[in-house]
């Protein structure tokens, strides 16, 4: 079951598997960051439960571009580490598919870390692929 995480304890239950993801987002910040980003940039965050267990989480974000119109950009992907290649990515992955296709976008985007090759071959088994490089500068 997915489910939208809207309460502050929604929220909380989703912190452990997102903190695997993101390490840099200390865990007394983490409530407010994620409502700061919901109210100020449309973040919206999902849970994938097995029974009462948070298995994968989502953060993702509808935008707008000329070079490609509405898309759902996935901020953030990830499975409890501990339970990985059971399914539960590719049911999230499918599930995000399925909101941005009910929103009305042409696509769905994400970025991923260059060291994350266990991800890429992921990604690549569900049918994304590269289509351009994502640059950077630290200011």
């Amino acid at each position: 079951m997915i489910l939208k995480a809207t309460t502050d304890d929604q929220i909380l239950a989703t912190r452990a598997i997102m903190c695997e993801l993101r390490p840099n987002i200390p865990e007394v910040e983490y409530l407010t960051t994620i409502r700061r980003m919901m109210q100020t940039n449309g973040y919206q965050l999902v849970a994938l439960y097995a029974e009462a267990t948070v298995m994968a989480v989502a953060g993702y974000r509808f935008m707008e571009m000329l070079y490609c119109g509405k898309i759902l950009y996935v901020d953030d992907l990830n499975t409890d580490e501990r339970y990985r290649s059971q399914g539960y990515g590719k049911t999230m992955l499918e599930w995000l598919k399925g909101e941005a296709q009910a929103e009305g976008c042409g696509q769905l985007h994400l970025d991923s870390g260059v060291q994350r090759e266990a991800a890429h071959r992921f990604y690549f088994r569900e049918g994304l692929t590269i289509n351009c490089f994502h640059f950077r500068a630290r200011l």
